[in-house]
């Protein structure tokens, strides 16, 4: 056997981001972060992921906070860690493609506001879609990590890795990520593509899985031993199910190997120790539902990301169907492989599992076709890596032509135009961002901004008048 290098492993927390992200929906709010930065500042991880994603949307809908002033806060406590968000390329963080303008000055704020490393991916894992935001990282000094989307299909070989890996590299990728969203990555697979990428490559790579269907932390382990430089994981009570594996676990697997993380479990602990009482909250609550935290291995039939079991539940909860759960989930890789088998991740799992839910809900396959359903056909996404079902495209669109270009050559820059939109509500150079990705839920949010901040101006004028008494 070769001698086996000292390698130490990074380790990237994603307990701030993708973790309740995957569990909860991202539900955890700025407060709940808050107390427990200063101890995770002196772990040492490679970074801490705590923005981007879902997150920016949650935090304007459903948390009533701003993101940008949860970044600064973060910042601000994180002094010694980088911090790390997820971009979706020219999605941003957003559901459709966004004028070159609003990309480079997102990148340019985020990075602004405190982040050192975007991880920047496209849905169709269409290379076009990157090269704005790859290009304003590099620009801003910040760390461009490319992510490739993994899955599973004819299309997907050992050749077509390798050729995507070489020209993410090409266009200035400072490190690479393999994005195993759905846990679909398998030990043995896993070493396989990590030699693989490896050889191909001279930039870092990093592993991010789920361990939806059970085999994560074995991965994790294969893919270190090939080579693999850092890894993804949440602190043990936001860990396993749909989550990252457990940080702890990883740690203290690696300890004493030439790939010892270097990590203190004491201090690990006592991080652990306080989202413990969280995760009893959300589970009496009920918003983290019991059904996401075992293992599911027909997430390697269906190859359905994490977050977008817990999305897809909610909105079966909402419809109150979730006796339809199964047929739904048997339904997604019928719809998806209509759809030219594209990964499954934010937007295409969400536009691919709410047609499969309307698929099964309406009692006939493509009786109501989504207008994110038709966007895709279009092109507006992207190019997928096989044809649509032709009788898809001439049922969505009938004779409108498809986009063959890259979809964002097509948008004038916009940036001007949306912030004369949304002006009388600026209170700072980002909310032009907020408003650019999400116009009603962000304008909703400037208007409870608003009318908060005119209730702590009448809070402070009523103190003024009972300190100077007649």
């Amino acid at each position: 056997m070769a001698e086996i290098t000292k390698k130490k492993v990074g380790i990237t927390e994603t307990v701030l981001r993708d973790a309740h992200q995957s569990l909860i929906a991202t539900r955890m709010t700025t407060e709940e972060m808050l107390p427990i930065i200063d101890k995770m500042d002196k772990v040492g991880y490679h970074s801490v992921e705590c923005w981007g994603g879902a997150t920016f949307d949650s935090c304007l809908r459903f948390l009533k906070e701003d993101p940008w002033e949860r970044l600064r806060k973060l910042r601000a406590g994180f002094k010694n860690t980088k911090l790390q968000m997820l971009f979706r390329g020219q999605n941003i963080l957003g559901y459709r493609h966004y004028a070159d303008d609003v990309v480079e000055y997102f990148v340019q704020k985020s990075i602004a506001n405190g982040i050192d490393i975007i991880r920047i991916f496209d849905c169709l894992n269409d290379i076009r879609n990157l090269e704005t935001a790859v290009k304003a990282a590099n620009k801003e000094k910040g760390e461009a990590q490319i992510a490739l989307s993994y899955t599973l299909g004819d299309a997907y070989t050992l050749d077509y890795w390798k050729d995507v890996a070489k020209r993410i590299e090409d266009m200035g990728a400072n490190s690479l990520c393999i994005k195993d969203m759905s846990g679909l990555l398998v030990p043995y697979a896993a070493q396989e593509l990590v030699q693989t990428l490896k050889e191909t490559v001279n930039i870092p790579i990093q592993l991010h899985t789920h361990y939806t269907s059970g085999v994560a932390s074995m991965t994790y382990l294969k893919a270190i031993e090939s080579g693999c430089d850092v890894i993804d994981t949440a602190i043990s009570p936001m860990a396993l199910g749909t989550s990252q594996p457990a940080t702890e676990v990883m740690v203290e697997t690696l300890k004493g190997t030439p790939y010892d993380t270097g990590l203190d479990q004491n201090l690990l602990a006592e991080i652990a120790e306080y989202f413990r009482p969280l995760r009893e909250k959300y589970i009496e609550s009920g918003r983290l539902s019991t059904k996401v935290l075992g293992v599911n291995i027909n997430t390697l039939r269906y190859q359905v990301p994490g977050g977008m079991l817990s999305n897809m539940i909610s909105q079966l909860k909402e419809q109150g169907a979730e006796d339809k759960y199964e047929e739904v989930l048997q339904e997604i890789p019928r719809v998806r492989k209509d759809l030219g088998e594209p990964p499954l991740v934010t937007p295409s799992s969400q536009i691919v599992g709410t047609q499969a839910v309307f698929n099964i809900l309406g009692g006939e396959r493509y009786k109501l076709i989504t207008k994110e359903t038709k966007a895709i056909l279009r092109g507006e996404y992207g190019q997928t890596v096989k044809p649509f079902n032709p009788e898809l495209v001439k049922k969505a669109l009938g004779d409108e032509k498809q986009i063959t270009c890259r979809p964002a050559d097509l948008i004038d820059n916009e940036l001007d135009t949306l912030r004369k939109e949304c002006e009388q509500y600026i209170r700072q150079d980002e909310d032009v961002l907020s408003y650019a990705l999400f116009p009603q839920v962000a304008t909703e949010f400037f208007k409870y901004r608003d009318a908060q901040e005119s209730k702590v101006d009448e809070k402070v004028s009523d103190k003024e008048v009972g300190a100077y008494p007649a």
